[in-house]
């Protein structure tokens, strides 16, 4: 890689006298640094982003506006308690309306078309299970989203949406979907809009924090100091900080071509949530499968995982849409930021450095309000 020093006027022209430096300019980033210049104007922000877009997940999820299927939180509450499992619900709900008042669900073509759990034959213990405890659920996450039952027994959709195997679904009515391209897009036009400088292709491979401020080195060579930093890079957070508790995790995801007359309309989540696909323009995206192959998926390296795609394909073609002639459009990976339990990580790392990673793949839905919550720990510093 080529290594070269700045010059004064590149120096003294664009890298000069910043109050904060935000690392990462996805979702969490972008709503740290809008956050910061409401709260107060006057701060010089510059965000650093190594990829010529948002290199992590922010422009390469599957844009679910969701909270959690039922399935999901009862297995979260073996590693956490019921009132901590309901509390992360509770702030994921909050983060989409924070995202909802900051972007606008125009902009991000949001649809609260409901979120779909699937369940095979094989799953009816489950599925049973979920029933059961559905009261409850709805009493509690009713009083988090002010929805009389999110919860509901939805089998007579089956037929609609034309599925082979699938026994039963449970619909989670408040959740949505949004397009997250467009979503990012309006981010970085209401960041250049309030003065905040963003920078693409610099990557920071250390830094260091003192009593004078923080030094940023970049993998080209040059160093740049500031006085506070905000890093919010997700699944790539151990790469600057390797004593995090912080684990990537690398996703595959496909999008059909068009497909006429499509049934599908929602957020669909399939074999315990291993698989989540979803309607977009016409479209079927599809991703998941990392359970499959879970040590090699455990990477912060883009590329494809022929096994995971070989399941993925076959999913498309004997679950989702049997019998049609489906054709793949295109792939891609994305990096998401995993721990031992679904709780993001909002902290002081030092004097002058604060984290605020581990979304656990709810990025679209917590990511603005772990933003906010990260530069208000940095207004504090």
């Amino acid at each position: 890689m080529l290594k070269y020093n700045l010059s004064y006027w590149e120096r003294e022209t664009f890298f000069k006298d910043f109050d904060v430096a935000i690392i990462g300019s996805g979702l969490v980033g972008l709503s740290a640094a809008l956050h910061l210049k409401r709260t107060q104007p006057g701060l010089k922000i510059a965000v650093l982003e190594r990829g010529t877009l948002p290199a992590g997940a922010s422009t390469r999820n599957a844009g679910f506006a969701c909270y959690g299927s039922m399935s999901e939180l009862i297995d979260d509450m073996t590693h956490l308690s019921e009132d901590e499992v309901f509390a992360v619900v509770e702030k994921r709900w909050r983060g989409l309306q924070r995202l909802r008042q900051l972007v606008s669900d125009a902009y991000m073509d949001f649809e609260q078309n409901g979120g779909f759990e699937i369940f095979t034959e094989e799953e009816e213990e489950v599925f049973r299970e979920c029933c059961e405890r559905m009261p409850h659920f709805n009493r509690v996450v009713g009083a988090i989203t002010g929805h009389p039952a999110p919860y509901v027994v939805a089998d007579e959709r089956l037929r609609d949406f034309g599925f082979r195997g699938a026994a039963h679904l449970i619909l989670n009515r408040p959740e949505g979907q949004v397009h997250t391209g467009k979503m990012m897009a309006r981010l970085l036009q209401l960041a250049a809009q309030a003065g905040i400088r963003i920078f693409n292709g610099i990557h920071i491979e250390r830094l260091e924090d003192s009593s004078c401020g923080v030094e940023l080195q970049t993998s080209v060579g040059w160093t740049l100091r500031v006085p506070r930093v905000l890093v919010a890079v997700n699944g790539f957070a151990r790469q600057l900080m390797p004593d995090l508790e912080v684990t990537p995790a690398r996703n595959q995801v496909l999008i059909t071509h068009p497909i006429p007359a499509l049934k599908i309309r929602g957020c669909f989540h399939y074999d315990r949530g291993y698989y989540y696909f979803r309607d977009v323009d016409g479209r079927i995206l599809l991703g998941g499968g990392r359970h499959l192959d879970n040590s090699t998926e455990t990477t912060s390296e883009f590329g494809p995982n022929e096994l995971i795609r070989s399941a993925l394909v076959q999913l498309l073609k004997t679950i989702i849409c049997p019998g049609q002639p489906i054709e793949v459009d295109a792939w891609w990976t994305g990096i998401l930021g995993l721990g031992p339990v679904k709780k993001p990580v909002v902290e002081q790392y030092s004097k002058h450095v604060v984290v605020a990673v581990r979304l656990s793949g709810m990025g679209v839905a917590i990511g603005t309000l772990i933003g906010e919550e990260g530069a208000e720990r940095l207004l504090s510093l």
